[in-house]
């Protein structure tokens, strides 16, 4: 069972782990009973992913990926283990695409004519305004 991501990869479902565990909060008498939340695995040094879709993941700054790379995903918002299973798979291929475009390069430019007057001008109104604030002499 292949998940399809975007038009151009995959990830295999045998690269991420499943588990159910039992869901935490409040839910009657079934709760101590039913393992129903699910965590996923994903090993992102270990996947089919681009190395620069890799390189891209591992740098974001998100608390669900580890030291070691790997994006562990907690899935207990339905009360259906199936559910919860699909709400975790499809956390992680918002996660994966998220980073599938490479960030677009920013090209320096220089300030128009017209935006190098206006903030000359405006520096010497404010400077003409906190000279006004000085003692008054008679």
């Amino acid at each position: 069972m292949m998940r399809r991501m975007a038009d151009d990869f995959f990830i295999p479902h045998q690269e991420y782990d499943i588990t159910a565990i039992r869901a935490q909060g409040a839910g009657g008498q079934n709760i101590n009973k039913v393992s129903n939340a699910v965590h996923l695995r994903y090993d992102v040094r270990a996947s089919s992913l681009e190395p620069d879709h890799k390189e891209r993941l591992l740098a974001l700054h998100d608390h669900r990926i580890t030291r070691d790379g790997v994006v562990v995903i907690k899935a207990q918002q339905h009360r259906s283990l199936e559910l919860n299973r699909e709400e975790a798979i499809r956390r992680l291929h918002e996660l994966v695409r998220s980073v599938a475009e490479p960030p677009r390069v920013r090209r320096a430019t220089r300030p128009t004519l017209a935006s190098r007057k206006r903030r000359i001008e405006a520096k010497t109104q404010r400077g003409q305004v906190k000279a006004l604030r000085g003692k008054v002499l008679d």
